[in-house]
């Protein structure tokens, strides 16, 4: 209200409005085990969904706490249903001990995570919002995905084929937190443990 019409100035101080989440009987991240902070166990999981300004379709990513397995499927949409179909046919083959938590984000994508339960018997939780660190693996792990395709781009002109090539490049890659070893190693290496 300057007469230089400098910008208005914003009350300091207030924080973000908490929303009401759409996600029905959703458990906290701190009912999770704690077991699952000090990553000495498989199976514990973290995942998002990753969209393009430009086109519906989105990836959602899975994302292995302790090996650093990144599962990564394209979605026709941002939905539910979609989300909940691709999360138990990327972790269903795999032995239950193998898929026993997922933390997730608050977007309503997860909405049908109890059904995710039901069906493969894995445990979901839930970051609280704006606490991204609460699934730092997988934030992580989503920007090795943007280095291939990076913001912007239209996932209608990626291919299931290009996304398995990203998949495969980044479970390929050798980590220092891995002693040097691929993300692939470590997991098929437990894998075949416990077949």
């Amino acid at each position: 209200m300057l007469r230089r019409a400098h910008r208005m100035r914003k009350l300091k101080g207030l924080g973000r409005k908490v929303r009401k989440t759409k996600i029905p009987n959703r458990i906290p991240i701190e009912a999770r085990p704690k077991s699952v902070d000090s990553r000495r166990y498989y199976g514990h999981w973290e995942g998002d969904t990753m969209e393009s300004q430009k086109s519906p379709p989105v990836l959602n990513s899975l994302t292995e706490r302790k090996s650093r397995l990144l599962l990564l499927t394209k979605l026709e949409r941002k939905a539910a249903g979609e989300t909940k179909r691709a999360v138990v046919r990327r972790l269903a083959d795999f032995p239950s001990a193998l898929r026993k938590t997922i933390t997730l984000d608050n977007g309503t994508e997860n909405a049908r995570h109890e059904e995710i339960t039901t069906e493969i018997g894995t445990k979901c939780y839930f970051a609280r919002p704006y606490a991204s660190w609460q699934r730092g693996t997988n934030e992580q792990t989503n920007g090795m995905v943007r280095w291939y395709l990076p913001r912007g781009t239209d996932f209608r002109n990626i291919t299931e084929d290009e996304i398995a090539a990203v998949e495969s490049r980044i479970n390929n890659r050798p980590r220092k937190c891995l002693k040097y070893r691929t993300p692939l190693e470590v997991f098929n290496r437990v894998v075949a443990l416990r077949s």
